[in-house]
Parts: C-alpha cells; sequence; structure tokens
C-alpha cells in the first residue's frame, strides 16, 4: 500500500500540476459537504465511472491512482472477480495523491469519459508497469487506446470544473473514510486498505454478502 501524503504538500502538488483542483475550497460554497461525503455518494454518485453489473447485488468502490504498482497489480484480479461473478458493481474513485501526473492522469481519464472511453484509458494507463509514470508516456498509451485526444481535450476543457468537483468529492469520501493510501476498497460493508489477489477478492466479497444477509 502506498502512503497518503499531506494535505499540504498534495496542495502544492495540484498547484505544480496547473489543475484549478485544491485540498481546500476555491470558494467558501464549494466545501465539501455531509451529502459529498455520505454513503450514498460514495457508492452512487452519478459522474463516478463505474463497470460490472450495474444491477448486481454487490458494490466494489475501489479508490486507485494511476502511479500505484499495488494498484496495478491488484488491477486484473479484481476485473477477474467482476467478470466471473457477473453480479458486482465496481464502482472507479480517482484518487490521485503521489504525483502531479498522478492528476494529469486522471483528469484525462475522467474526460475521456465523455466519449465513452473511460475504460480505455483507465486501462491504458493502469497497464503501464511502474511507479512514477511521467505523464507524457500516460497520454501516449491513452491515444494509442484509440481514444480520440483531441475530442479529450476540449471535453476537458468543457467539462473541467465537474471533473474538478469529482476530484474532490473522491478526496472527500477517502479522508471520511480514514483512507491513508493506495489501493483502498469498500466491499459492502468492509474496508479493505491492500492490495488482493482474484481468492482474496472472491473471499471478501462472499463474506460482504454473508453479512448483508445477515440483516
Amino acid at each position: 500500500m502506498l502512503q497518503h501524503i499531506s494535505r499540504r504538500t498534495l496542495a502544492q502538488m495540484f498547484a505544480v500540476a496547473g489543475i484549478r483542483y485544491m485540498v481546500g475550497p476555491a470558494h467558501a460554497d464549494d466545501a465539501p459537504t455531509e451529502a459529498d461525503i455520505s454513503r450514498e455518494a460514495i457508492l452512487y454518485d452519478p459522474a463516478a465511472p463505474t463497470a460490472g453489473n450495474p444491477k448486481g447485488d454487490l458494490t466494489i468502490v475501489v479508490f486507485f491512482d494511476y502511479n500505484c504498482p499495488f494498484c496495478k497489480k491488484a488491477e486484473p484480479e479484481l476485473e477477474r472477480l467482476v467478470k466471473t461473478d457477473g453480479k458486482i458493481r465496481l464502482v472507479y474513485k480517482d484518487w490521485p495523491i503521489l504525483t502531479p501526473d498522478s492528476i494529469k492522469g486522471a483528469q484525462w481519464a475522467l474526460a475521456a469519459k465523455y466519449q465513452n472511453r473511460y475504460d480505455a484509458a483507465h486501462l491504458a494507463m493502469m497497464g503501464i508497469p511502474g511507479p512514477k509514470i511521467p505523464a507524457e508516456r500516460m497520454r501516449e498509451a491513452i491515444a494509442k487506446s484509440g481514444v480520440d485526444m483531441d475530442r479529450l481535450d476540449a471535453d476537458f476543457q468543457a467539462h473541467g470544473d465537474d471533473i474538478t468537483k469529482l476530484l474532490r468529492r473522491n478526496l472527500a469520501q477517502a479522508d471520511s473514510l480514514g483512507l491513508m493510501g493506495t489501493p483502498a476498497y469498500i466491499v459492502g460493508q468492509y474496508r479493505v486498505t491492500q492490495a488482493l489477489n482474484y481468492e482474496g477478492f472472491k473471499r471478501v466479497a462472499a463474506d460482504a454478502r454473508a453479512r448483508a444477509a445477515q440483516k
């Protein structure tokens, strides 16, 4: 698990990356609200990308960073579970906390969502081995995945404020859950703060379903 950096350092990173997203709100009315960090918001934020079965009986939320090698190692294991299980709804929480280039990657992935290519951009960046991947290499990988880069740039310009607000909500939600690093998962009622293999994800999913059935 890679550790969460301090808020001050994170704010400095955002400034270096040229992003309008800061840890603190740009305006008083931009501060995260109780609604932003509610369980409903964590599970069902309409702006958050999703995969798997939209009507699944179990939701898994993954907080990740494109420069986290442990996230990349666990990614295919989680994807395998979602595919073989067939009843899991997967929610992606872009949480760029490691480097300024992580922020760029998250921005581009979320901009690709407007052309229905978030999955392509996400998998392309997750497929780059190692930590501290430069933004230029991320962008090259996204382009090779078939994403229309001219449209991506136009969508980012048009929807940059919405992307900023989503990243801010993701940060607030991670803080409200006490998450300290990537990867982190919410599996039903369980919080998992380490990378798992397929069998590990399978066991946690089974435990989450069993616990839900007891209520």
